[in-house]
């Protein structure tokens, strides 16, 4: 995609369908007169009464203690430099959005047009009443020094510079992990710091904090090292002025354990790492292109530990791992401020967790055997699921320890159990599933790329490196469309129906005669069927000249479905095929099987079905929990549509015992818990949470999944094909460009995964 093409994208995502990226969604009912006379007038009186009493009511009965101001002046945005209040907006809306999709924080983003610290700092205490806390963003230093530290002195609210804490924080659990691996002591380690900004200093600080000793420090700036016979220092360079009598980056990395980077790319040479001490460690973070390229830097020195701030990397320095968290802590115990002791507790946390076992959800989406504490491996990867569960607890028990807490958590247990509710409201695990498929990206085959969207999903599925992708259809239309959309990669674009594909669809109908001759296929038939976009797609997967199979847009699934059972057929073992659709809830991941194949499955098939869906579930990374779902409840119903969920329940669990599974159950007691421990404390599901529901028919499956995805605006990733011999994936008509994106990536994990498995069996004969 060219940089026009990529900037217009651009524009379209944050212009269409809604301007912006974040809006504000009503908590409470608001459908009757009732509603509306409690929600304002005459209703909002006694809640209005309350915090006239106590200001800390507000917390009580608004929405002021889950909400964030991200506010900012535009004067120092990341890459852009000043642009602006304006400018700086679209920004603020994402981080916003960050907030939210990793601690379910709400945020208001405000601009404030001034570069005068004074008026700025009046302006954020003038409004500060209507939040709970307040993150400056991207506002130069050395303003942004001083506004942080009048704000926290002079609010009551939790108050951070993102910018200068951030990074520090991520970076000092990396440095903590990497001191302990390379067996150095930090109070002798020798630091050079190469940039003098907000975040320079923040981090310097906190080091310092850690136990790094000042003396053992050498920062430099545009002008190079600073030291302390230089003129004209601000407070914040003076702080960390050397009286060593050198000038340059080369001179300070001579002998040096670590570096620092916060500058600018490219300006660590080989010859600088060559000098270091033994087992350097590096951390160049200039974004988007660091101080020295990591493969240059790994190449240089095989025992270097490197860390950027890029994702294709190892060690990522992310700020994302820390102030939602952070916040997330701070807010929940209403803390007055964010101290020095609770940026040590989110250090302290962070690098205790790269330490621990890694989830297989987490292995799973890096495409990792098993992510181990090491070189390579410091600091959590920011879509780790424990996150939430581990940073904000040790940030709020910080807060209670140093006596800023209004508001202490007594039942820690309780506390942890909400966090984690709050991760169910995004769509991590969709984030998750296209990270694993870059890590291996497949030759997927689109049957109807001459689609506009079909082709559009394409381009992106390309463009992000999730799959190869091979184009499917009549030639000058995807071509012209291609043109259209300004796709201008070469990809593989084939026609069936074109003379130049001759000599490949006479083998591919030799091989199907051959496997169909006796069911009624002649040669001539096979020739034909060959033509045919969906058929001759599926040769191309059977025959190894692509890797898997996306179609269904524009046809109706059991046109699609015939040629593939025909021509793929089940996977060894399998005795029936099914379909589940991953719907992305409010209360978290949510499997519906099976959606789109079997009309009315007996018992055993209801048990294959459930057996077949529990894989899939752990193809995510995720433990299987799952609901067989009925109109009865544990044997209140005789009838044969209860009774056969019921039978496939027995079945499970005399064959299947360490299965999560139980029913038959209403739906409604399968995913609420209280209920479901309160009325069936014996059901093998009570205290654990929901993931999965199987359904007793096609019917009633269907519905369901198309009902949450239009009523309820739940993203949908399917329907994911389970029984099939090769990694054939068909969309239900019409499908959305997302949906087929996120249909791409689990085609081509489905590819892994098969890929996989023929290398274990290889290699086990």
């Amino acid at each position: 995609m060219s940089e026009e093409s990529k900037r217009r994208e651009a524009l379209i995502y944050h212009a269409k369908p809604t301007p912006g990226k974040i809006k504000v969604v009503p908590t409470k009912k608001y459908a009757s007169q009732r509603d509306l006379s409690l929600a304002y007038s005459p209703g909002v009186a006694a809640p209005c009464l309350e915090i006239e009493k106590n200001k800390d009511n507000a917390y009580k009965y608004t929405a002021k203690g889950n909400l964030v101001a991200v506010i900012s002046n535009g004067t120092a945005v990341l890459g852009l430099g000043n642009i602006g209040p304006e400018a700086s907006k679209p920004v603020m809306e994402g981080k916003g959005l960050l907030f939210k999709i990793f601690a379910d924080i709400d945020v208001f983003d405000i601009e404030v047009d001034t570069e005068n610290v004074d008026e700025f700092i009046e302006t954020v205490k003038k409004i500060a009443p209507t939040f709970g806390g307040i993150n400056l963003e991207d506002i130069k230093a050395p303003g942004a020094f001083e506004i942080e530290r009048r704000l926290k002195e002079e609010l009551d609210i939790p108050v951070m510079h993102d910018d200068q804490h951030g990074t520090a924080i991520i970076s000092a659990a990396a440095l903590i992990n990497a001191i302990e691996l390379t067996k150095r002591k930090i109070e002798k380690t020798k630091i050079v710091i190469s940039g003098a900004g907000a975040a320079a200093i923040s981090c310097s600080r906190l080091y310092q904090a850690f136990g790094a000793k000042r003396e053992n420090m050498v920062m430099l700036d545009s002008k190079g090292v600073i030291r302390d016979d230089r003129e004209n220092l601000s407070k914040e360079k003076a702080e960390f002025a050397t009286h060593r009598k050198i000038d340059t980056l080369d001179e300070a990395m001579n002998g040096a354990d670590v570096f620092i980077g916060l500058s600018m790319a490219n300006i660590v040479s080989p010859e600088m790492l060559l000098s270091m001490a033994k087992n350097p460690i590096v951390f160049a973070m200039a974004n988007p292109d660091p101080e020295i390229k990591y493969d240059l830097a790994v190449a240089t020195r095989k025992d270097i530990i490197m860390a950027t701030g890029r994702s294709d990397h190892p060690n990522q320095v992310n700020n994302v791992l820390g102030f939602p968290f952070i916040f997330r802590g701070a807010l929940d115990v209403r803390a007055t401020k964010i101290n020095e002791a609770m940026k040590m507790a989110a250090v302290k946390a962070l690098a205790r967790l790269a330490k621990e076992p890694v989830p297989e959800q987490v292995n799973i989406a890096y495409g990792e055997t098993r992510l181990t504490f090491g070189k390579e491996y410091i600091i959590p990867k920011p879509f780790d699921p424990r996150l939430i569960a581990e940073v904000p607890p040790a940030v709020a028990k910080a807060a209670m320890d140093s006596g800023i807490a209004k508001k202490p958590i007594v039942d820690w247990e309780k506390y942890e159990d909400e966090l984690l509710e709050r991760l169910g409201s995004d769509n991590k695990l969709v984030r998750l599933l296209l990270n694993r498929a870059k890590l291996d990206p497949k030759r997927v085959v689109f049957a109807e790329a001459d689609q506009l969207d079909v082709l559009k999903a394409a381009q992106i599925v390309y463009d992000e490196g999730i799959a190869r992708p091979i184009l499917l259809g009549r030639k000058d239309d995807i071509e012209r469309l291609k043109a259209e959309i300004e796709f201008d990669a070469d990809v593989p674009i084939i026609d069936p129906k074109s003379d130049e594909e001759t000599e490949r669809k006479d083998n591919y109908a030799k091989v199907y005669w051959q496997q169909r001759k006796r069911r009624g296929i002649t040669y001539y038939s096979a020739q034909k069927l060959m033509r045919e976009r969906n058929y001759f797609a599926a040769m191309m997967v059977n025959e190894g000249d692509a890797d898997a199979l996306i179609s269904g847009y524009s046809r109706n699934y059991p046109t699609v479905v015939k040629p593939m059972l025909e021509l793929i057929g089940m996977a060894k073992g399998a005795t029936r095929v099914a379909t589940t659709n991953l719907m992305m809830t409010k209360r978290g991941p949510l499997f519906l099987s099976d959606t789109s194949i079997n009309i009315d499955p007996s018992s055993k098939d209801l048990a294959k079905i459930t057996q077949m869906t529990s894989q899939v579930i752990k193809m995510f990374g995720l433990e299987p929990v799952l609901a067989m779902v009925s109109y009865s409840n544990f044997g209140s119903s005789d009838h044969g549509n209860a009774s056969k969920v019921r039978e496939a329940v027995s079945y499970l669990h005399r064959h299947y015992p360490k299965m999560n599974v139980d029913g038959e159950l209403q739906t409604d007691f399968a995913l609420n818990d209280e209920m479901l421990r309160e009325k069936f404390p014996f059901s093998k599901l009570a205290g654990k949470k929901v993931n999965a529901l199987i359904f007793p028919n096609l019917d009633s499956a269907n519905i369901t999944y198309k009902l949450l995805k239009e009523l309820h605006e739940a993203d949908s990733i399917g329907p994911i094909m389970m029984g099939m011999k090769k990694p054939v994936h068909i969309l239900q008509l019409g499908a959305s460009v997302d949906e087929i994106v996120n249909m791409s990536a689990i085609a081509v994990i489905d590819a892994q995964q098969k890929e996989q498995w023929e290398l274990e069996k290889a290699n086990s004969k």
